[in-house]
């Protein structure tokens, strides 16, 4: 297996709402597709997919549809610079997003702060002063 996550699928309870946050709220590039009970979004080395959450429950064989308390799983994005992060934060919330934790010094040296998307999907907003994950 190679070293990569190419394709990461968020289950979602409103696809409009979701996509309308993703595309035109954090302005991440939407590839339309015929058949339509899906969103694609193309990103800088793997792709991002909305996919309603009942139905990604079906596909995987599961019964569990519904989201509660924190499921384990963060997304993370990394910028240049902390006052990136701030303005990252700052565009999310803007677009519907609920901010969890303000941008602040972290323990490891970095700057970060969280967000919870529409959905209820937890995302950190990070500036790593000694890695470049930009």
């Amino acid at each position: 297996m190679k070293p990569k996550i190419s394709l990461i699928t968020l289950g979602v309870d409103d696809l409009d709402r979701a996509t309308r946050f993703y595309g035109e709220g954090l302005g991440l590039p939407k590839h339309d597709v015929e058949g339509g009970d899906i969103a694609f979004f193309s990103l800088e080395g793997t792709w991002l997919a909305l996919y309603p959450r009942e139905e990604l429950a079906k596909d995987i064989g599961s019964t569990v549809t519904t989201q509660s308390g924190f499921s384990g799983i963060t997304l993370a994005h990394n910028v240049a610079t902390k006052s990136d992060v701030d303005d990252v934060l700052d565009q999310a919330v803007s677009a519907g997003a609920t901010l969890i934790k303000p941008a602040q010094d972290v323990f490891w040296g970095g700057y970060s702060g969280y967000f919870q998307d529409t959905e209820g999907h937890y995302w950190e907003v990070a500036y790593n002063p000694y890695q470049d994950l930009t």
